[in-house]
């Protein structure tokens, strides 16, 4: 039998499928990323400026001490929060997921969706109203003869501010993955003899662990880019990367060519963090 000769044209079909978002991502995503690195090679770039790209001194002074401190308190506040995010979500998930019924667990769900719909800036504003010296809390201890805690433009301040502002989506993904969670397998490690905590160690974490290195990086990741949150529960003191971007872009500095120079290495290093965990989050499942 003579073998069907494909269309000429089908090679067209990927082309077809994948151009509108091939376009979607070159116009959105490649081009402004293609700028910004173009405005990265300029030394003082202000508005208006002619863009004449003139080498690497932008990237040199990223590396600065002041500048690394900087993107050290970045990292201790996203990975702060992504801990406890992590702590906080885990049991939350597990509970929604495996001892709730399930009549309630979409409105369960919602309850944690909820504040989501309202406005980021909203939900720090309410921070400040509650943690500053004449908050909500502070009246609450003094009613109790309790101390004042003085906790506005602060680290734990950011951190607390943060973790909310994160918190439904690690619930989320954890629950996602939780759901899926083979109950016979734990059925049979509590036959076999093992504790709770062994069972929890050796049979709900490993099954669990693609979705709680999902949830993780993408708290990490939406940490790393918070401006809100310790802009207005940080102060001065707590100088992050994002910050440090929109003084350069916005801010009295005016200088375009360090902040996209920042700008890219936050491109960069958040690539490598999502580039090792599409290479490698596989791999604690085949162990």
């Amino acid at each position: 039998m003579k073998e069907k000769r494909r269309p000429q044209w089908q090679w067209l079909e990927p082309l077809t499928l994948l151009g509108p978002a091939g376009i979607w991502l070159t116009l959105l995503l490649l081009l402004p990323t293609l700028v910004i690195f173009e405005l990265s090679l300029v030394p003082n770039i202000r508005p208006g400026d002619i863009v004449n790209p003139s080498g690497f001194d932008n990237y040199l002074r990223v590396f600065e001490s002041i500048n690394l401190q900087v993107m050290g308190r970045s990292v201790f506040f996203a990975g702060g929060s992504t801990a406890i995010c992590l702590l906080l979500g885990f049991p939350v998930a597990y509970w929604i997921a495996q001892m709730s019924a399930k009549r309630w667990q979409n409105l369960l769900l919602l309850g944690f969706i909820l504040p989501l719909w309202t406005s980021s800036l909203l939900r720090s504003y309410a921070w400040v109203s509650i943690l500053r010296r004449t908050g909500v809390l502070n009246s609450l201890l003094t009613s109790l003869g309790l101390p004042a805690l003085d906790l506005l433009n602060r680290s734990g301040a950011v951190l607390i501010g943060m973790s909310y502002s994160f918190l439904p989506y690690m619930v989320l993904i954890l629950y996602a993955s939780l759901e899926k969670l083979d109950r016979q397998l734990l059925e049979a490690a509590a036959d076999l003899g093992a504790n709770p905590w062994q069972t929890f160690s050796r049979v709900t974490i490993p099954q669990t662990r693609p979705g709680i290195a999902a949830a993780c990086l993408l708290v990490f990741i939406s940490g790393l880019g918070d401006f809100i949150d310790p802009e207005l529960l940080g102060g001065a003191s707590s100088m992050t990367v994002a910050r440090l971007i929109y003084n350069q872009f916005l801010g009295p500095t005016q200088n375009w060519g360090f902040g996209s120079a920042l700008s890219m290495v936050l491109i960069a290093a958040v690539s490598i963090a999502i580039a090792l965990w599409i290479k490698y989050g596989d791999m604690t499942v085949e162990r």
